[in-house]
């Protein structure tokens, strides 16, 4: 049997709620609905298994365009999640961290956030991040401003260290769903050496077997991190 790696930061792009739903003759919102289902699993499924880290894409600074209705659906599913998992995460152990600029969502919204990962600052168990109103290029151009505003030497150390993601490991494994294969502006800095895997799966059908077909396809990959072996 092959031996199982279990990766430090495993990062996945959810895609394939809207598909999902229309496959069901589901309206688009119920397809997201299900999606925060199948984020809690996978969250689950991780810390069960030893992962110490897990990102998740949950809006990027494009989503903006999608029609009004579907961003007030996602914008709700979001504050709702957070009011609703705040205690169940204090309770589980879990951190929270977000990515992104939080500050153009809904003021009610970002309290929201902002009171599920202060409640669970002090936790020390496995780092659910999340990125809402994120972009990878958006990330990078803020830390490189706030390495210039503090007049430090533009190095990868110190844009690093401004990174929304400063103090987490790089993605081990940055995960794509729903047969899509691009990045799609997604932890562009961090995702320099890691490994991707692609899967048709839509993503409110992820649970834990998902998480282990993923972890065993990484287990049986080399890395090399651009040297030779």
């Amino acid at each position: 049997m092959q031996e199982i790696n279990i990766p430090t930061h495993i990062a996945f792009i959810m895609d394939g709620n809207g598909r999902w739903a229309k496959r069901r003759l589901m309206p688009r919102k119920y397809g997201h609905k299900m999606g925060v289902e199948a984020l809690k699993r996978v969250i689950a499924a991780c810390d069960k298994l030893g992962v110490k880290e897990v990102s998740f894409y949950a809006l990027s600074t494009e989503n903006w365009s999608r029609p009004k209705d579907e961003i007030d659906a996602l914008l709700g599913m979001i504050k709702k999640f957070a009011d609703e998992e705040m205690k169940d995460y204090v309770d589980k152990n879990y951190r929270v961290r977000f990515m992104g600029e939080l500050h153009r969502l809904p003021e009610e919204t970002q309290k929201a956030l902002k009171s599920i990962a202060a409640a669970a600052m002090n936790n020390t168990g496995i780092v659910v991040n999340i990125g809402i109103n994120y972009g990878g290029r958006d990330e990078i151009a803020r830390a490189a401003a706030r390495v210039a505003e503090r007049n430090l030497p533009v190095t990868a150390e110190n844009i690093d260290a401004y990174l929304d993601t400063a103090g987490m490991h790089d993605p081990d494994i940055i995960v794509r769903c729903a047969g899509e294969k691009r990045l799609s502006n997604f932890m562009l800095w961090q995702s320099a050496y890691s490994e991707f895997v692609f899967v048709d799966d839509f993503w409110p059908d992820f649970g834990e077997e998902t998480v282990l077909r993923i972890i065993r396809e990484y287990s049986g990959r080399e890395r090399r991190f651009g040297g030779l072996k």
